[in-house]
């Protein structure tokens, strides 16, 4: 990516994986005192610094950080950084959010507790990484690799990475997914997926918030309308068919939960994309 001192960003739009979904990666080479915020954002940011320093006021903590660090924003926090004035940086970024993000983000040992990225050895890989998202944005399974490999290398080379034993309370979470993606099409309930994994709702819902930042309830509707929008696009099924298809049992109460999710009803959808049936 060629630095113009101005935002290089592309705007992406990577929703199908299970696991993550990728929004947008940018770099920019800030002048002295460069600030933003404060500002909460919706989804989750990381920012690896190039060169120079500066600093994050997350939460109204603030944290120092130089060249070969990074920083992470989680989505909802409130949050404050800016260049240094002698020697601004330059950072490169990814918008990134999903089921797994901060589980993974965690992995690194990069939380909202624990804000900042700091490297064993030389983490230049990942400026490597971004810029190839960015090369390459139109491809959209080579940018899913490319996410795994960002999320792999900042992992292997975190220098508090977090190597303790797998949380019990997230494999209620792991359970609690996997039983969403193989019944996601039968009328299931939060009660019948807590029992599953052998749990009250009200348990359940406390982790799989505090683990992933979405209730059961929206994570299922939101895997059953992912896809369904898959199915809007790839085949020539009808509503009603797809309703049943994602757990719903009439094509009305579909198109309502599908107009919610994407303030557009489900046939304009597809004619809004030129699926033609």
């Amino acid at each position: 990516m060629e630095v113009t001192g101005v935002d290089k960003v592309k705007f992406i739009d990577c929703t199908k994986s299970n696991d993550f979904y990728l929004f947008e990666v940018g770099r920019y080479k800030c002048v002295p005192n460069y600030s933003y915020g404060p500002i909460v954002r919706t989804r989750t940011i990381f920012h690896y610094v190039i060169s120079g320093k500066g600093y994050l006021i997350l939460d109204d903590k603030r944290y120092d950080i130089e060249s070969g660090q990074g920083f992470l924003i989680p989505a909802k926090c409130k949050a404050y950084y800016e260049a240094d004035a002698e020697d601004p940086w330059e950072y490169t970024w990814i918008h990134v959010d999903g089921p797994r993000t901060m589980e993974l983000f965690n992995s690194a040992g990069i939380s909202e507790e624990n804000p900042i990225y700091i490297p064993k050895s030389d983490s230049g890989i990942i400026l490597d990484i971004l810029g190839d998202i960015y090369d390459h944005s139109d491809r959209e399974c080579y940018c899913y690799a490319k996410v795994y490999e960002f999320f792999d290398t900042i992992i292997s080379l975190s220098k508090n990475r977090i190597f303790n034993d797998v949380d019990p309370r997230l494999a209620y979470v792991k359970s609690a997914i996997n039983f969403i993606r193989l019944k996601y099409s039968e009328p299931i309930s939060v009660e019948e997926i807590a029992a599953a994994c052998g749990l009250n709702r009200s348990y359940l819902s406390r982790l799989f918030k505090h683990a992933t930042g979405y209730t059961p309830q929206e994570y299922l509707s939101s895997y059953r309308m992912k896809k369904a929008t898959e199915l809007l696009l790839e085949s020539t099924e009808s509503v009603s068919s797809i309703a049943l298809r994602v757990g719903y049992s009439d094509a009305f109460t579909f198109s309502k939960a599908f107009k919610r999710f994407k303030s557009v009803a489900p046939s304009e959808y597809r004619k809004s994309h030129g699926v033609e049936v």
